[in-house]
């Protein structure tokens, strides 16, 4: 005999949800008693006041939920508020196991704990464009990037001068 909070089966089954509903489909799915789950990772939004931390879902538009038991059945998450519809193969609700959605953790998990400069876009060898600044459209090459700062070489006046700027005042060159 299983516990009464474990799930009588592995299987994971996947709903789509309405546009940026994710959250709220997430709730009344738990209001419901299923055992649900939104994979969020951190990225960086650029503020005029630098880099802000934010977690968005991983998979936009998609949701991972299982029953509490056999006896509960899936059907009623299609009327459920948040979800658009249940994703299916055919006739078959789209399932998967516990060990991809244990990948999935793990990679969540990475992410989280990532520093802005583990997943900062700016490389050394790139070139970028200034923005809000007094060197605002120049154009330099990418020396270093710190959890803080980017440094920048640039030719002003004839001679190679490093500029160290926060992240938010240069983006990648198109």
């Amino acid at each position: 005999m299983t516990e009464p909070h474990q799930p009588m089966t592995s299987r994971w089954y996947l709903a789509s949800t309405k546009p940026r509903l994710e959250k709220v489909a997430r709730f009344n799915l738990e209001e419901q008693a299923f055992e649900v789950y939104l994979p969020l990772y951190k990225q960086y939004k650029k503020t005029a006041n630098g880099p802000v931390e934010m977690f968005e879902p991983m998979f936009p538009r998609y949701i991972f939920f299982r029953p509490q038991s056999q006896n509960q059945s899936i059907s009623v998450v299609r009327s459920t508020k948040g979800i658009h519809n249940l994703v299916r193969f055919g006739f078959e609700p789209a399932s998967l196991d516990d060990e991809l959605l244990e990948r999935i953790r793990q990679v969540e998990h990475l992410r989280n704990n990532a520093s802005l400069l583990e997943i900062s876009q700016l490389k050394p060898g790139q070139t970028v464009l200034f923005k809000h600044s007094a060197l605002s459209g120049l154009e330099g090459i990418v020396q270093s990037v710190s959890s803080k700062r980017v440094a920048v070489l640039l030719q002003i006046m004839g001679h190679p001068t490093l500029v160290k700027v926060e992240h938010h005042h240069v983006e990648l060159s198109t």
